[in-house]
């Protein structure tokens, strides 16, 4: 079984740590201002999201990192997780490719991507699994 109800709060957490990743980096490049102040600033943050969120929404489930052994412990989440992100940033940076998305796909964009997605949600990961 590859989804567990018991990690539905690994599932929210880890869409919260995307978004807020991301937010950060349109905040170093200043395409986002700091605080949200208008629905555009959200939608346009949602829009830079949206191609790892669907990304993730992918390939978690099926790499496993809702599975029930992501719900018992930091030792198995945070693994799940990282091997999660990797094939769902690789998602992300191909839609980006497109000429649909806006925004481009550079090699360091790539590579801080896959570092700092995986830094993040294993940190999470590891966090929750402390506390959930």
């Amino acid at each position: 079984n590859r989804v567990d109800r018991a990690a539905l709060p690994l599932a929210v957490g880890d869409l919260l740590v995307i978004v807020a990743f991301i937010y950060a980096g349109t905040l170093q490049h200043g395409t986002v201002p700091f605080p949200l102040a208008s629905a555009g600033d959200v939608v346009a943050l949602l829009g830079v999201a949206a191609p790892f969120l669907v990304g993730w929404i992918v390939a978690a489930p099926l790499i496993g990192a809702y599975s029930a052994g992501a719900a018992e412990s930091a030792k198995a989440s945070v693994p799940l997780a990282v091997r999660s992100w990797i094939p769902a940033a690789v998602i992300g940076l191909l839609i980006r490719a497109t000429p649909v998305v806006d925004g481009g796909v550079a090699i360091t964009f790539a590579i801080v991507m896959l570092l700092v997605g995986s830094v993040s949600l294993g940190v999470w990961r590891y966090v929750a699994g402390q506390f959930l």
